[in-house]
C-alpha cells in the first residue's frame, strides 16, 4: 500500500501596520554588506516593497500574542522602512507586505533567519547585462540606467559591452565553461567570428589567462602606447578614419589602433614633412626612417657646431620653472602622495627644463653641401633630429699636407662641392696615363718596382726595430691608428697595420639604442670626439703631449669596440 506524501502548509500574509513591528534580536546579519540602507530606502521609495518581511507574532510571558510581531527575516528592509518613517516619506502605521510565521513552530527563529539569507542567490553577471541591455533598448540611456539602479555608469558601460561578445560565447559563459574574466577579455574585438577562433584555439589549453586571449585578439592592432601612436596622435588618427577600441574592464594604455595601414601612412606623411623641412636648411642629404640600428653613424664623422646660447628671456624662464619646481618640492616634502594635478605640474616643468638643456646648433654653412641629417621617431614617440653627419664618400679631397685643397669650388645654390674650373687634362693610352712630349726628359724617372720592394723591406726592418725599443713612441703609433679608424676615417692610414674591428649588430630591437649601456658608450665617444683633432700631424703632436693616464683610457676606448659577445647562429 502506497504511503500518502505529507502536504505542507504555506505561512499566511498580510499587510502589518509598520508601527507594530520590531527586530529580531535573533537576525543572523550583522555585518553590513551589499547595498546600503540609504540606496535600499530610496529604492522602496522609487518602486515599493518588492519582497515581503518574514515575521512571527511576540507573545508575552503566558504565551499569549502581544499583537506585536518581529522580523527575523528582512532586517534590512526593515531598516531601510525605518528610514523613511524618520524622514517624513512614510507614515508609521503604513501596513508592510508581511509572511507571517507560526510562533510556536518547531524551526527556531534563528534557523529562519540564517536559511533567509543563505537561500538568496546573486544575480548572475549575464542575467544582469541582458536586463540592462533590455532597458536600453527601451530608450534609456546608460546614465539613466545607472540612477535607476544606484549603481555607478561605469558598471552599465561594462555589462552593456558585453554586446560586443559572439552570443556563443555567451551561451558557454552560462554554463560555467568560461569565468567572467575571460568574458570580458573577448569585449576588446567585435569580431565575432575571430572571437570564437580563439576560444576554439585555446579551449582545450591548459593556458587560457585573459591577458592571452587579449593578446590574440589584438595581434594585428596597434596599442595607443606605441611610439607610432604617440608621434601621429589619436586624435589626427581618429580624424583620418581609424578606430580604436578600447577595454573598459582594465587599464589599456588607452586602447588599440585598428588600423595599422592607416597609421603606419600618417607616420610616413609626417616624416616626409619634417624631412622636407630639414632639407631646406640645406643638407646634402636627409635619411628618414621610423628607427635606425644600434651603430648606423659608423664610418661618418660628425661635424662640430656650435651650441645657440640661452636669450636673457629664456635664462629668466629657466630660473623661474626651477624655483617653482623647488618650491613645490619643499611644500610637499612631507606629503605620502603628490595631489594630481601638483604631480602633473612637476612633470611638465621637468618637461620645459629638459628642453632647455637641448639646445640648436649652428654649423659652417660651407659643409651644409657634403654632410646630412638622420631624422627618426624615439621610443617615447618624440621626433629625433641628429644633423651634421658626413659620408666618406662625400669628404672634400686633401692634398699632400693634409689640408682641404683650395681649387674647391661651392656651388653658392646647392652648397655641393664642384669640380675645379680648370683641370690639367690626363691623356691615357690603353688605359695607362702618358706623360706629354714636353716633359719627358725633365721628369724623373721612377725606380724598378723589384728596388722599390728591397728598399722599403730595409726601412720596414729598420722602423720595427726603432718602435720596439722605444715604448712610448710605439703607444703613440698605436693610438693615432686606432683613433683615426675610430674617429676620422679619412685619415692617412700610415705604415702600422694594426686595427680594432668594430663589431655592430644587424638586426637588433630598436630599443638596444635607449639602453644604459648604449648611452653610455655613446656619450664617452662623443665626449672623446669632441677633443680628438681631425688634422693628422695635429693628432700626433696632440697624442705626444698626453699623460699616459689619459693615453691608456684613449686605448681602453678603441679597444672596447672589438669586444663580440653576441651569439648569432
Amino acid at each position: 500500500m502506497a504511503t500518502a506524501v505529507q502536504k505542507i502548509t504555506l505561512s499566511s500574509s498580510r499587510d502589518i501596520p509598520f508601527n507594530k513591528l520590531v527586530l529580531s534580536q535573533s537576525n543572523v546579519r550583522r555585518v553590513k554588506a551589499g547595498v546600503s540602507i540609504d540606496d535600499l530606502a530610496a529604492s522602496i521609495a522609487r518602486r515599493g516593497l518588492i519582497q515581503s518581511l518574514h515575521v512571527r507574532p511576540v507573545l508575552d510571558a503566558e504565551g499569549q500574542e502581544t499583537g506585536m510581531f518581529e522580523v527575523p527575516a528582512g532586517g534590512r528592509r526593515y531598516r531601510a522602512l525605518e528610514l523613511l518613517v524618520k524622514q517624513k516619506r512614510l507614515t508609521k502605521a503604513a501596513p508592510v507586505p508581511c509572511v507571517v510565521g507560526d510562533a510556536n513552530s518547531d524551526v527556531t527563529i534563528d534557523e529562519v533567519s540564517l536559511v533567509e539569507n543563505m537561500d538568496r542567490a546573486p544575480l548572475h553577471p549575464l542575467d544582469q547585462f541582458r536586463a540592462f541591455h533590455a532597458m536600453r533598448e527601451k530608450g534609456m540611456t546608460e546614465e539613466a540606467i545607472a540612477a535607476a539602479l544606484f549603481v555607478t555608469p561605469q558598471i552599465v558601460k561594462q555589462r552593456l559591452r558585453l554586446v560586443s561578445v559572439s552570443p556563443a560565447l555567451l551561451d558557454i559563459y552560462a554554463e560555467d565553461r568560461m569565468t567572467l574574466e575571460q568574458l570580458m577579455a573577448f569585449t576588446v574585438s567585435d569580431d565575432h567570428a575571430r572571437q570564437e577562433q580563439v576560444w576554439e584555439a585555446i579551449s582545450h589549453s591548459w593556458s587560457k589567462e585573459p591577458h592571452q586571449i587579449r593578446r590574440m585578439l589584438t595581434e594585428t592592432t596597434v596599442r595607443a602606447s606605441d611610439k607610432r601612436a604617440l608621434f601621429v596622435g589619436v586624435d589626427a588618427y581618429e580624424a583620418a578614419g581609424g578606430c580604436i577600441v578600447r577595454d573598459l574592464f582594465q587599464d589599456d594604455d588607452g586602447g588599440w589602433l585598428q588600423d595599422s595601414v592607416l597609421l603606419d601612412r600618417l607616420v610616413s606623411e609626417k616624416l616626409k614633412t619634417v624631412a622636407d623641412q630639414i632639407a631646406e636648411e640645406g643638407w646634402k642629404w636627409i635619411e628618414v626612417a621610423l628607427s635606425f640600428p644600434y651603430g648606423h653613424v659608423h664610418g661618418l664623422r660628425r661635424l662640430t657646431g656650435t651650441t645657440v646660447d640661452l636669450t636673457d628671456e629664456e635664462r629668466a624662464t629657466r630660473e623661474a620653472l626651477r624655483e617653482e619646481y623647488d618650491r613645490l618640492e619643499a611644500e610637499y616634502s612631507e606629503a605620502d602622495e603628490l595631489p594630481d594635478e601638483i604631480d602633473q605640474r612637476l612633470g611638465e616643468i621637468e618637461q620645459a627644463l629638459d628642453a632647455f638643456e637641448t639646445r640648436p646648433v649652428n654649423y659652417d654653412p660651407a659643409d651644409f653641401g657634403i654632410a646630412g641629417a638622420f631624422v627618426s621617431v624615439d621610443a617615447d614617440g618624440a621626433l629625433s633630429i641628429d644633423r651634421g653627419y658626413v659620408r666618406a664618400e662625400d669628404e672634400r679631397p686633401v692634398d699632400a699636407e693634409g689640408g682641404e685643397t683650395q681649387d674647391d669650388v661651392i656651388d653658392p645654390e646647392t652648397g655641393e662641392i664642384q669640380s675645379p674650373a680648370i683641370q690639367r687634362a690626363v691623356i691615357t693610352i690603353g688605359g695607362k696615363p702618358t706623360e706629354s712630349e714636353d716633359d719627358a726628359d725633365d721628369s724623373i724617372k721612377p725606380l724598378p718596382e723589384r728596388l722599390v720592394i728591397e728598399l722599403t723591406a730595409h726601412r720596414t726592418l729598420a722602423l720595427r726595430n726603432a718602435l720596439a725599443e722605444n715604448p712610448h713612441v710605439a703607444m703613440t703609433m698605436l693610438l693615432h691608428k686606432l683613433l683615426s679608424d675610430t674617429f676620422i676615417h679619412t685619415n692617412p692610414t700610415g705604415c702600422l697595420e694594426a686595427n680594432v674591428r668594430h663589431t655592430f649588430f644587424s638586426a637588433q630591437s630598436e630599443e638596444l639604442k635607449d639602453s644604459p649601456s648604449a648611452k653610455a658608450v655613446n656619450d664617452r665617444h662623443e665626449r672623446w670626439g669632441d677633443h680628438v683633432p681631425a688634422d693628422d700631424q695635429a693628432l700626433w703632436d696632440w697624442l705626444t703631449d698626453l699623460d699616459d693616464g689619459t693615453r691608456m683610457e684613449l686605448l681602453a676606448l678603441c679597444v672596447s669596440y672589438g669586444v663580440n659577445a653576441l651569439f648569432e647562429r
